[in-house]
């Protein structure tokens, strides 16, 4: 019975995406984009298990190649406590898939020529002229212990967007690699949620750098960093530029830092269970949230992030308005670590991967399963994800790209992976 139900749900599925709105991207049959639907239906089948498991509360995935939706299913429940049904318009936290948006936005300044990728970081927040590196932060076993020395390099535009800043996260502190600076930096008030974009860099102006700047990859507090750069050279808040730049002309009508009072009830709602121990606590945005993080902060549908991945797949242009130049894009989603730049010991894009402005970057190499990504793919493809439980990737070669999202951070990973995977196992020609 459950699985003739998936089969009905299926065919809806499919029958649907013939169906097409003239704000929304083109839909399409999956064999016309020359996906198979039998191999979709194995991907249904793999992510209801998930819900039908008790894994995961509910999900939203999105496959586009072509230029056109050939998959967009939603299973499950939006919020566990209520038993409201997932649906495709079920907003999610979205955490670090917000790191590209913030990216996109710095890089309409430095299109604009209000920015340029090698500017000292000082030059518009002075508070971090003059950064104090952590000299033995691999070291020291106490805050006690730990020496510093002044930063020989600045901090610049770039090492902010490819997270070369020295800059660390302190959610990071019990993973490998992590140190005494992730206890400085979640004993200072780094995690903090409570505070502005202006107070965070105050904030990260008086704790060392982890690394000195422009030397390691270090999953970092950079993108926050760079909201707050936006700030000050756009001379709005980091939302109304996102609005003004990015979300409105997108047509991304349901992402925004807060979940507005008349779409609370779309809103998805993790486990309890799934809450339980998190450094990163779960954010609250049914509240007016005071820290609009570019890093971490904003709320999003499927249908939305896929109208900004089809910008970028389309070099910076969606339904006849241009974010960015064609070759703006293709900067920001090459690799920019290369071999010079120490990957240090967390190195999340993985082996034969390097990291963009603002997307990790598959690269030459043999393949070996990353974090976020199996090994199954196309080199110059682009990914990440977000804490809660959301991921995509764009496959310029195969002309694809695809979004998942629930809300469980236990199962971000393997989730992730699962997807792709069934994904790309669909692609037939």
């Amino acid at each position: 019975m459950l699985r003739f139900k998936r089969l009905l749900i299926l065919a809806l599925v499919l029958c649907t995406v013939a169906i097409v709105h003239a704000d929304e991207l083109p839909q399409a049959a999956p064999e016309s984009v020359r996906l198979s639907s039998d191999r979709l239906a194995k991907l249904s089948s793999v992510l209801q298990d998930g819900v039908d498991e008790g894994e995961i509360p509910g999900y939203v995935a999105l496959v586009a190649r072509r230029g056109k939706i050939a998959y967009y299913e939603s299973y499950g429940v939006r919020d566990p406590s209520s038993g409201a049904t997932m649906s495709r318009d079920t907003i999610f936290r979205i955490y670090s898939m917000t790191k590209p948006i913030t990216s996109v936005a710095v890089m309409i300044l430095v299109e604009e020529g209000r920015l340029n990728l090698d500017d000292p970081i000082a030059n518009y927040l002075p508070e971090l002229t003059e950064m104090q590196v952590a000299t033995n932060a691999h070291d020291a076993s106490d805050m006690a212990a730990i020496v510093t020395a002044t930063a020989a390099n600045p901090i610049t535009v770039l090492d902010l967007l490819r997270h070369t800043s020295g800059f660390t996260y302190a959610f990071l502190l019990p993973h490998p690699g992590s140190t005494i600076v992730e206890q400085m930096y979640l004993d200072g008030g780094a995690n903090d949620l409570g505070i502005s974009n202006a107070e965070l860099v105050t904030c990260l102006s008086k704790l060392p750098l982890k690394y000195e700047p422009g030397t390691t990859w270090q999953y970092s507090r950079s993108t926050d960093v760079l909201g707050r750069l936006v700030e000050v050279v756009a001379g709005m808040t980091l939302e109304q530029f996102f609005q003004e730049r990015i979300l409105k002309p997108l047509d991304m009508k349901d992402s925004s830092f807060n979940v507005a009072p008349g779409k609370a009830d779309r809103f998805a709602q993790p486990f309890d269970k799934d809450r339980e121990g998190r450094i990163l606590q779960y954010t609250n945005p049914l509240k007016l949230v005071e820290f609009e993080a570019g890093g971490q902060g904003l709320t999003s549908t499927v249908r939305d992030y896929a109208r900004f991945l089809q910008m970028m797949l389309n070099g910076g242009e969606l339904d006849g308005v241009r974010i960015l130049g064609r070759k703006t894009v293709e900067l920001m989603t090459m690799d920019h670590i290369g071999d010079r730049i120490d990957h240090g010991a967390l190195f999340m894009p993985g082996q034969s991967h390097g990291f963009g402005l603002g997307f990790a970057v598959r690269t030459e190499g043999p393949r070996a399963t990353a974090l976020f990504n199996p090994m199954i793919g196309s080199v110059g493809e682009y990914y990440w994800a977000g804490y809660a439980g959301t991921y995509f990737w764009v496959d310029p070669k195969e002309e694809l790209f695809a979004v998942y999202m629930m809300q469980s951070v236990e199962h971000l990973v393997p989730y992730a992976q699962k997807f792709k995977r069934q994904v790309l196992y669909s692609v037939v020609d």
